[in-house]
């Protein structure tokens, strides 16, 4: 499009052009008449029937042509132009919707709008979050049922690490909830898995790493939590054991004048099961002479009639209530005190 082809802006309503759809030519059709205009036609001369058509026919060709139809189309939007024009206009101004307090929080919190007035038909809080908690428990049951199993086509045989790779790392998973402990992770490792340290450099070594030390396990515990991410824990981690590394080889000084300390550890009791407890051969050969020789005594008890029977003994009480007269107690009328009795007197 050229820039004379542009239309410009104008405040006057457009026209419409022109249309180019072929009209139909006329043609006069008797039928078409209404009852008084067939009456009227019926009455004229052949002369005047032709010129009635005539009238017709050029009537018909000026209402179709293309001017005509363009100053009606115009005639149209001017007059709807006027109408916008005279119509006052009001400024729209988005209502402002206040968000409750159970939308505080959301997303689309301007959309939900206020809070409903409490008629004592909902549950508390309370159980809000309870019920919360039950639909997460259930999402998490879904996954375990469907899409956890999908995940065996995955899974790898579990092999052991080698040598070569003695650090070991934990990580902490809150199942998808936010948690200031999930970037924390933990650092183990054998100082003597670590690879060229000798013994020397491995004494230093524990010497750096202080009360992080295990003398019973003889392991290295270290943790880190001061960056965002997880990532960057671990990172800081494997740095800090490359640092340790590189000064337990340094010959400058090897800290042969400070003795090692291992005051920080206090060793847990370990309680061994007593000797004489243990079950021997004899022992159980002992505890079944015993319980044969008690269920013995037993039966001869209950042959000699010797043992109680309870719901006897429960009958026996039933018929002797039973068999006695009920007794009647005398109820006697207290006796009047004080301003009472002078009253009655």
């Amino acid at each position: 499009m050229g820039l004379s082809d542009r239309r410009h802006f104008h405040s006057n309503p457009a026209h419409r052009a022109p249309s180019n759809i072929p009209q139909e030519p006329y043609s006069f059709n008797y039928d078409q008449l209404v009852p008084e205009e067939r009456h009227h036609y019926d009455l004229l001369s052949p002369e005047d029937k032709k010129r009635f058509q005539d009238e017709e026919k050029a009537a018909y060709e000026h209402l179709t042509s293309s001017a005509m139809e363009s100053e009606l189309q115009g005639m149209v939007n001017q007059a709807v132009y006027d109408i916008s024009q005279e119509t006052p206009r009001e400024r729209y101004v988005p209502q402002k919707i206040t968000p409750g307090l159970m939308a505080m929080g959301e997303i689309d919190e301007q959309d939900s709008g206020e809070d409903e007035d409490f008629d004592g038909d909902d549950i508390t809080s309370t159980a809000h979050g309870e019920l919360e908690q039950h639909r997460e428990i259930r999402e998490y049951a879904r996954i375990a049922a469907w899409e956890m199993p999908m995940l065996s086509k995955l899974a790898k045989p579990f092999v052991l690490p080698s040598k070569d790779k003695p650090l070991r790392f934990r990580y902490t998973t809150y199942m998808g909830e936010t948690h200031p402990a999930a970037k924390k992770i933990v650092l183990e490792f054998c100082t003597r898995d670590l690879p060229d340290l000798t013994e020397a450099q491995r004494i230093k070594l524990v010497k750096l790493v202080g009360v992080r030390y295990n003398p019973d396990t003889d392991l290295v515990k270290m943790s880190c939590e001061m960056f965002e991410t997880q990532a960057q824990n671990k990172r800081y981690l494997g740095d800090l054991v490359d640092t340790l590394m590189a000064e337990a080889k340094d010959a400058s000084d090897m800290f042969e004048d400070v003795p090692l300390d291992f005051r920080h550890h206090k060793p847990k009791p370990k309680f061994e099961f007593p000797e004489k407890w243990k079950l021997t051969e004899e022992r159980k050969a002992q505890l079944e002479e015993n319980r044969r020789q008690t269920a013995l005594r037993e039966q001869e008890r209950e042959e000699k009639g010797m043992l109680v029977d309870g719901a006897k003994v429960i009958e026996q009480v039933m018929e002797a209530m039973t068999a006695k007269p009920p007794v009647t107690a005398k109820v006697e009328a207290p006796k009047a005190k004080g301003r009472q009795r002078k009253l009655a007197r």
